[in-house]
């Protein structure tokens, strides 16, 4: 059952991790748009401060202090929503971290305890969501990652815990689907989004983690998501660059693996020493309305792929067809300048000698947007 999703100045919206990056950007745009927000994180003082700054623009939020790793916290974000507005519409999943380091260097507490917030965070939220929107529809939103398809060396269970995410989400819809019930659930999946999320990370590498390029701007992420709140969707990758690396994973397994060795395996690391290792958002609450990170480079502050793959069908087609034709090229070129090739006399995918300076590509021609 297609459910007939509400106009965003019609709806109550749930938004958990609103107390910087993507979160906190949501539900500013959110309250622009005159949706009513519930929001949700750790940081009290900061959800504090964002709920008045909301209030003083004309806008209504409240907000509820919740670790979503704890299933009741998550349970009294609904009933917060019921108390102020009698429920909601959308329920956005958004919270999340992430560690950097090796497999093998980071301890299992750790991997644990990211996977209680990235996946069952999830999970707890998305169950809580249904209960609420079976009888009235609505959506559920959950940010997962281009590391829901692919795997970013040095970011390995981070990783992991995005691909649980697709899974879960992509079981939760067909579900849904099965009992026609007027729920829909979409998958948001970014690239590198200059956000706090490095800052926040975990970090047990030498250096301090930044992202590799190229890094779009939090709107980005914030534009496709209210998007789909009004809009039923399957799921949106938000950058071209990441649609690019998703592409390499699937069609040239060993090619990104190389790339990912030699190329990335660098580009994800600052030019400076870490900071302590105690100072991370895995440990405690470290939201303080900050919407951009420590991304050295440009920050794309728009996405043409994103963009067309929200527009008219006619645009999708276009944008898929030239996508295409961009990972082909680059496939070719990368072959025939690196000496790669996709069949070993074995059988399997050989290496690629890929050059230190190349950068997976960006977006495709703006010509489609």
């Amino acid at each position: 059952m297609t459910p007939k999703l509400k106009k965003l100045k019609d709806q109550v919206i749930v938004i958990t991790g609103a107390s910087s990056g993507i979160g906190l950007v949501t539900a500013r745009m959110a309250a622009e748009k005159g949706a009513r927000l519930v929001l949700a994180a750790r940081s009290e003082d900061a959800l504090r401060e964002l709920a008045h700054e909301i209030e003083q623009k004309g806008g209504e939020a409240t907000y509820v202090v919740a670790d979503v790793s704890r299933q009741q916290d998550v349970h009294n974000i609904a009933r917060k929503a019921l108390q102020r507005f009698g429920g909601f519409d959308t329920w956005i999943n958004d919270a999340g971290v992430s560690i950097y380091g090796k497999l093998t260097d980071i301890p299992i507490e750790d991997m644990r305890k990211l996977f209680e917030t990235n996946v069952w965070g999830v999970v707890y939220g998305s169950l809580e969501a249904v209960k609420h929107l079976r009888q009235h529809g609505g959506v559920i939103i959950n940010v997962g990652s281009i590391l829901s398809e692919s795997t970013a060396i040095l970011q390995g269970i981070y990783s992991a815990s995005k691909h649980a995410v697709k899974g879960f989400t992509d079981g939760l819809r067909m579900e849904l689907s099965l009992d026609e019930l007027p729920i829909a659930v979409t998958l948001i999946k970014p690239a590198a989004i200059d956000t706090p999320y490095t800052l926040h990370a975990k970090n047990y590498m030498e250096r301090e983690a930044k992202h590799a390029p190229p890094a779009y701007a939090p709107e980005t992420v914030a534009r496709a998501i209210l998007h789909c709140c009004e809009t039923p969707e399957r799921e949106i990758t938000v950058g071209g660059g990441g649609k690019m690396i998703t592409g390499m994973a699937h069609w040239a397994p060993g090619l990104h693996d190389s790339f990912m060795e030699n190329v990335f395996v660098k580009q994800e690391k600052a030019d400076y020493a870490p900071r302590p290792l105690a100072q991370n958002g895995l440990d405690r609450a470290s939201g303080s309305l900050q919407e951009r990170g420590n991304y050295p480079g440009h920050t794309r502050e728009t996405s043409y792929y994103t963009e067309a793959s929200t527009s008219k069908p006619i645009l999708r087609t276009a944008l898929a067809v030239g996508a295409g034709l961009a990972l082909v090229s680059l496939l070719g070129r990368t072959k025939k300048g690196n000496g790669y090739t996709t069949e070993g006399g074995n059988g399997h995918q050989e290496k690629a000698n890929i050059d230190t300076q190349f950068t997976y590509p960006t977006e495709p021609n703006p010509s489609v947007h």
